[in-house]
């Protein structure tokens, strides 16, 4: 199955340098040049941490209490060893690139055809001027449940990715400028000295809070709050509110840091709903005690269990629902046997390693998180979803071009795109017309704004996002528990296919469970409609 990600260098993954490996196989450290690390350690031992970073060698550059955690500087792979050796370091991640959004590119990389017709060109239809595109609204009842309740302009729901156009036209009235945020830097190049987010665009290199030049958050939150206003589409929450809490890189690459940052903020502010439609990484599969990995390979993915768990907590007690895509892994995640792409950088390190159900894809296996699979038009479990008897929570519309005889970009999500990111896509002619059918443009009175067609678990989680923040808006601040029960209650309850082992043609998955939870649908399709009319 594919694993492209959409606005990525294909299959750009990031990740930790694997260690080097003497005459003898076992791994050989190395001091290596100075780097910023993230040492986690045990409860009340901050003071212990501190110490054992000053005996290998290390400099304590700043601590952060809420999560546990010492930002350190030091040399490379000796430092990582020696420091993660102290009984009071549970792990250690080096501060740089471990993620990636989790859109797939439905073209393949190539459009099908090019001169698609401006929306402005179709005949007019009830509701937004994009509405008949938007199945996914239809199946999940928003366009009902907009009429009961759009929503409460006192709900806040955090973005974490790779940033938001706030000036699209539409998202624009409901993006919250004042308290978004942008928690990374970009970075010309990676690691190896190739290109990773390209040239800077202001001279700190750190983009305003309203930009997005990637494409992947503006879709998202396009999804969860595009206002009923006359333009483009309708979102599943059209009143609520949305902030922008960037923790991705222009490419699409998220840093651990940045991450963390990003969900103690939504804490801090009073987010009621964040969407995380990216795993770390990386590693596709985190695991404690792996014997195929290196000591500074355990140390680091024990550290992004640790480190996102803690993020995660602190999210919740302060009030924060966080929702999950699930991942574009075609995989079984209650039954992983082998992860032969990790580490995913530098580029062409990747080793095989046996793996079990003790290995955690995070954040979307990490506890209190509430993780979405994807659906196609016909609501089956769409081919590139991640599924998983214990993983799956809700499953939600994401796209499926292969969907019922496929092929075609109708059966994948439209929301809104940042015309700057087409434009340096190429996705555009010099007039700004579409050049390839995943891209839609739509002119009211001579304005004009533009749409894209996307698929992937990240299209399916800000459904749930939106759902969730529609329960906020009736119930009130009821915290994230109460609005997980409401969430599973009121989806709509779908059971596994018959037979169990559903055929995509070349490969097959089997749910397992019952209708009221299995590992296709979880508890249910997210119902929009449900959550405005759920009796709690």
């Amino acid at each position: 199955m594919r694993r492209v990600a959409r606005g990525l260098t294909a299959l750009a993954l990031a990740g930790a340098m694997t260690a080097c490996t003497s005459s003898s196989g076992a791994p050989a450290a190395r001091s290596g040049p100075p780097g910023q690390f993230l040492v986690f350690y045990g409860d009340g031992q901050q003071a212990q941490a501190l110490e054992a970073i000053r005996r290998a060698g290390g400099t304590a550059e700043s601590t952060e209490a809420k999560l546990g955690y010492v930002l350190a500087k030091g040399s490379g792979d000796a430092f990582v060893n020696r420091v993660g050796a102290d009984a009071s370091v549970v792990g250690v991640s080096a501060d740089r690139e471990i993620g990636y959004a989790s859109a797939l590119d439905d073209t393949g990389g190539a459009a099908r055809r090019t001169g698609f017709p401006d929306a402005s060109a179709l005949s007019a239809s009830k509701g937004e001027p994009l509405a008949p595109r938007q199945w996914d609204m239809r199946m999940i009842g928003a366009d009902r449940a907009h009429a009961k309740l759009p929503g409460s302009r006192k709900v806040l729901v955090g973005v974490i990715d790779t940033g938001i156009d706030g000036n699209h036209p539409d998202i624009a009235p409901n993006f919250n400028r004042e308290l978004s945020r942008n928690f990374v830097t970009d970075k010309p190049k990676d690691s190896e000295g190739d290109r990773l987010d390209g040239p800077c665009e202001v001279a700190t290199c750190k983009d305003p809070v309203d930009e997005d030049d990637d494409g992947h958050g503006t879709h998202v939150a396009s999804t969860i709050a595009s206002p009923i206003n006359g333009i483009g589409i309708a979102g599943v929450a059209p009143d609520v509110q949305l902030v922008n809490i960037r923790a991705g890189q222009d490419s699409g690459f998220f840093f651990l840091k940045p991450s963390l940052d990003a969900l103690t903020y939504a804490g801090d502010i009073g987010v009621d709903v964040v969407n995380m439609s990216y795993y770390v990484d990386p590693w596709l599969f985190n695991c404690r005690d792996n014997p195929a990995d290196s000591k500074k390979q355990q140390l680091e993915q024990r550290a992004i269990i640790t480190g996102m768990q803690r993020a995660i907590d602190y999210a919740r007690k302060k009030g924060v629902t966080v929702i999950s895509a699930l991942g574009n892994g075609s995989s079984d995640l209650g039954h992983p046997k082998v992860d032969d792409d990790s580490p995913g950088y530098p580029r062409g390190d990747q080793k095989t390693r046996k793996i079990d159900n003790s290995c955690l894809n995070v954040p979307a296996e990490s506890k209190g998180v509430i993780s979405v699979s994807a659906l196609g038009p016909s609501g089956r479990k769409a081919p590139y979803s991640d599924y998983g008897l214990e993983q799956t929570d809700v499953s939600a519309p994401g796209g499926d071009d292969l969907d019922d005889d496929g092929g075609s970009q109708a059966r994948t999500i439209l929301a809104a795109a940042p015309e700057g990111a087409l434009r340096s896509q190429g996705k555009l002619d010099r007039s700004g017309k579409p050049k390839s059918d995943d891209v839609v443009r739509s002119c009211v009175n001579g304005s004009c704004s533009y749409y894209q067609y996307m698929e992937g678990t990240s299209m399916a989680a800000p459904h749930a996002s939106g759902v969730a923040a529609l329960i906020v808006s009736r119930f009130g601040k009821i915290g994230p528990d109460k609005v997980e029960k409401l969430l599973y209650k009121s989806a709509t309850k779908h059971a596994c296919p018959k037979p169990r082992k559903y055929s995509y043609g070349s490969e097959s998955h089997r749910c397992e469970g019952g209708k009221a939870k299995n590992g296709f649908y979880g508890h249910g399709i997210v119902s929009a409609l449900g959550a405005v009319t759920v009796k709690p």
